[in-house]
């Protein structure tokens, strides 16, 4: 399958990143190199692009997008949670800026044998990572009744979570349920017709609590937004795209902590811990996809964006 991607909000990263000409800069998650493509080119030949990705295929195909480009280029295959080992065993210094596009890349959500859609019939896999340990059918399969429950209706943001884990249940026991195709004739049976006609597709909310589940995407993330804020330079930019609630909320929690780091008592009449901010905001509220691209790439209608930057600091 040739491996194709649409970046969401190009144009705004490119303008929010502002890339310097011979500068360092990291995409914590690669994927098709739509951004890094732009990064690249604006880099020249003394620029160098860190490029990051869990998934092998994205880091090969990634590489072949980007030949064309006369920048230095390193392409790692892991977890941009582990951006400070990454930049150690490079021997990289700080960036002048990074991206992480957060959640499934096109090329993962349109190849069917990686059973991320529910558009296709195929193994319940949903891993970003084909070397990783837990599987979407080892969710469905193995979770208790509540723990279903708890991660569709928190990672899916569903309403119908509690009956859709219960047919869940009731349908493993007779066969365990082993494909896609199978888990979404589960899901419509469990929610009412009516509810069925309204809104996205009935599976699309279950699928992502799963492939956040499978993936621990939430629960490495705030983590690695502080890491990629450490090994920026000053004036280097951090840009962020969420596609769920859940992420931007960490995303923004973590921004604001490094932008009020004090710790003091709120009654004490002035800061005693000496802790300063050392981020600034670059957009004051999450950007979001216009009419134009809304249309070319429905995918971006749930993308936020968050940009921020380094200041000069002691930290």
């Amino acid at each position: 399958m040739e491996f194709s991607h649409v970046p969401v909000l190009y144009d705004e990263v490119m303008e929010g990143l502002d890339v310097k000409s011979g500068g360092t800069y990291i995409d914590g998650t690669l994927g098709g190199a739509g951004h890094s493509s732009g990064i690249c080119e604006r880099l020249g030949p003394d620029g160098w692009l860190i490029g990051i990705d869990c998934d092998s295929d994205a880091v090969e195909a990634a590489g072949k997008r980007l030949e064309r480009f006369c920048c230095r280029k390193s392409l790692v295959k892991s977890n941009y949670s582990d951006v400070k080992l990454v930049l150690s065993e490079l021997g990289a210094g700080k960036a002048d800026g990074a991206l992480l596009d957060l959640g499934v890349s096109s090329f993962q959500l349109d190849n069917p044998e990686r059973g991320f859609s529910y558009m296709h019939d195929a193994p319940l896999d949903m891993r970003m990572d084909a070397q990783g340990s837990i599987r979407a059918e080892d969710v469905v399969n193995g979770y208790s009744k509540d723990e279903l429950a708890r991660i569709i209706s928190d990672y899916g943001e569903e309403r119908w979570a509690a009956r859709i884990a219960q047919f869940i249940v009731k349908e493993r026991e007779k066969n365990r349920i082993t494909t896609t195709a199978e888990l979404v004739r589960i899901i419509k049976a469990a929610i009412p017709a009516q509810a069925r006609r309204e809104g996205p597709h009935p599976a699309k909310r279950t699928f992502q609590a799963i492939r956040i589940e499978v993936n621990n995407e939430l629960g490495r993330l705030e983590g690695a937004v502080s890491d990629f804020i450490d090994v920026l330079a000053p004036g280097g930019r951090l840009a962020v795209i969420s596609f769920h609630s859940l992420e931007d909320r960490i995303v923004k929690s973590v921004f604001e902590k490094r932008l009020d780091p004090c710790t003091c008592p709120p009654d004490f009449p002035v800061c005693v811990c000496g802790k300063k901010p050392d981020i600034r905001k670059i957009t004051k509220k999450p950007v979001t996809a216009g009419e134009k691209e809304l249309e070319e790439n429905p995918r971006s209608r749930s993308a936020k964006l968050r940009i921020i930057e380094k200041l000069q600091t002691d930290r």
